[in-house]
């Protein structure tokens, strides 16, 4: 049984990591699919605090993928998922590197970066969408997440000070 769990992790992840153009939180989306829709190895909040976790510990922003691991099948798990999303995609980068760098001004390279740009941000758009779904359950949840996008758009507000602000509505219960 924890053996299927753990492979079942590995080759999702390791598909994932095919994907991952922008970095992992441009996957959100499909690793909710995935985990969430598909396996149900966690719930939507479950989802939710584990974006939350893996953002605010130290390190890179593939922790989510470490977080679900140890969440559906503990060390092992995290192991596997973190070994699963890394590796694939690794092994991939270092195998074309050298040729992709031979290439630096070829017209079809030029053209490929060009064509990535839209993709890596509308999966980071669509990324977040998908947390805010999954985390925003009242109104004044929305709103705050309404004004706080608002805000970073409009104007150059450090995030940190709309994060603080975030906090302090929700320390004093409007969320």
């Amino acid at each position: 049984m924890i053996t299927s769990v753990l492979a079942e992790l590995a080759w999702q992840f390791s598909l994932l990591s095919f994907l991952a153009i922008g970095g992992v939180n441009a996957l959100i989306p499909e690793i909710h699919r995935r985990v969430v829709e598909m396996e149900h190895w966690m719930t939507d909040a479950d989802f939710a605090q584990a974006f939350a976790i893996a953002q605010a510990a130290p390190g890179p922003n593939m922790l989510i993928v470490s977080v679900i691991g140890w969440k559906v099948s503990g060390v092992l798990g995290a192991l596997v998922a973190t070994a699963a999303i890394c590796v694939p995609s690794s092994v991939l980068t270092f195998g074309i590197a050298h040729i992709w760098d031979r290439f630096r001004e070829a017209p079809l390279r030029v053209a490929i970066q060009h064509g990535l740009v839209p993709v890596t941000v509308g999966l980071v758009l669509a990324s977040g969408y998908i947390l805010a779904r999954t985390a925003d359950q009242t109104w004044a949840a929305l709103g705050i997440t309404g004004v706080t996008m608002a805000l970073t758009l409009a104007t150059r507000l450090h995030p940190l000070l709309l994060l603080v602000a975030g906090a302090a509505l929700g320390v004093a219960g409007f969320v």
